[in-house]
C-alpha cells in the first residue's frame, strides 16, 4: 500500500478538470463521422481540442511517444499508434484512448466506436465491454476489494462467450499517467488489494471475442489479439470517495 498514493478531496476536484476534457472530447467525437478518415487526423482533431482546453496531452509525456491519443483498430487491443495509412471503414471498431494533464493532474478514458454497419457479433462485443465497465465502477467502495471489480468483468465477458484480457490491467492515477495500484480485470471475488478513500483509479476493461493471447508488433507499441480476432475496451476514471466511486471522465 505505501506506493498507493491516496488523493485529497482537492486533488480530486483537479484531476475531474482534466477528466471532464475527456469527456467533452469523447462527445464531440460521437457526433463525428470517423469512416474514411485516418487515425493519424483524429489524433490531430483529439490534440487541437485539448490544447484549446488549455491542458496537455499526457501521452505525450511517456518516453518515445509522440501523439495525443492511441487509435487501436479492430484485432488492435491497445496502443494503436495513430498513422496517415490506418484508414476508418464500415464495420470496423475503433477504440480510442485519451489522457489529459491540465495543471499537473491527469486523467484517462477510452471508447470503442463502431463504425456502422458492424457484425451482430461485434456490436455485442462493444456492449460487454462497455456493460462490463459500468458492472465494476460501483464495486469501487472502501472496504471491497479490487478482485470483486475483476470478477464481476470476467464473469460477464465469460457468460457471453468473451474473454478478458490478462497481459493489460487498469492503474492508478491522477498524479502521473500511471500510478499503482495495477488494477487487474479478472480474478476472484473476495481477494486483491482493499480499496481505500482516496484511490483514484483508470479502469479499462479489454474484451476480446476470442482467446485472451495478445501479440505485440514490431512498432514497439501495438498490441493485437492473438488469433485475429476483435478486440473492444472502454475505460473511466474514478474516484473512491465517502459517498461511494465518482466518475471523473463522465
Amino acid at each position: 500500500m505505501r506506493d498507493v498514493r491516496l488523493k485529497s478531496a482537492d486533488d480530486i476536484a483537479r484531476i475531474r478538470e482534466a477528466g471532464l476534457i475527456i469527456a467533452e472530447i469523447f462527445a464531440e467525437l460521437s457526433v463525428e463521422d470517423l469512416e474514411s478518415r485516418t487515425t493519424l487526423d483524429i489524433d490531430r482533431f483529439i490534440e487541437e481540442r485539448i490544447h484549446r482546453r488549455r491542458a496537455r496531452p499526457s501521452f505525450k509525456t511517456i518516453r518515445r511517444y509522440d501523439h495525443a491519443s492511441c487509435i487501436s483498430l479492430n484485432n488492435e487491443i491497445v496502443h494503436g499508434i495513430p498513422s496517415k495509412n490506418k484508414l476508418v471503414r464500415a464495420g470496423d471498431l475503433v477504440k480510442i484512448d485519451i489522457g489529459v494533464v491540465r495543471n499537473g493532474y491527469f486523467a484517462d478514458g477510452c471508447v470503442t466506436f463502431p463504425v456502422e454497419p458492424v457484425r451482430e457479433r461485434a456490436a455485442l462485443l462493444v456492449r460487454t465491454a462497455e456493460e462490463a465497465l459500468n458492472l465494476a465502477i460501483p464495486l469501487l467502495r472502501a472496504g471491497n476489494r479490487l478482485g470483486d471489480l475483476g470478477a464481476a468483468i470476467q464473469s460477464l465477458a465469460e457468460s457471453r462467450g468473451f474473454s478478458v484480457v490478462r497481459d493489460f490491467s487498469g492503474h492508478g492515477v491522477g498524479f502521473a499517467v500511471h500510478e499503482q495500484p495495477l488494477v487487474p480485470h479478472f480474478g476472484r471475488k473476495g481477494t486483491g488489494l482493499v480499496i481505500e478513500e482516496g484511490m483514484v483509479l483508470a479502469i479499462e476493461p479489454m474484451i476480446n471475442e476470442g482467446v485472451p493471447d495478445v501479440l505485440s508488433l514490431p512498432d514497439g507499441w501495438t498490441v493485437v489479439t492473438a488469433d485475429g480476432r476483435l478486440s473492444a475496451q472502454f475505460e473511466h476514471t474514478v474516484a473512491v470517495t465517502s459517498k461511494g466511486p465518482v466518475v471523473l471522465t463522465a
